[in-house]
């Protein structure tokens, strides 16, 4: 039984970090435009090679 005082508070902190990170991922537009890069990868005209 005294193990879940050690087991609810690490449960809850990785819960916030997961949030904390889903956040992150919506504010930095991460879920924008799923479909658009698996579209473009198989464009002709998809360049990957970096830009010298």
């Amino acid at each position: 039984m005294e193990i879940l005082t050690i087991l609810i508070p690490v449960s809850l902190f990785l819960g916030g970090v997961g949030l904390a990170a889903f956040f992150w991922a919506l504010r930095k537009g991460q879920f924008d435009d799923p479909d658009g890069n698996a579209h473009r990868i198989l464009r002709t005209d998809y360049d990957d090679k970096p830009k010298q």
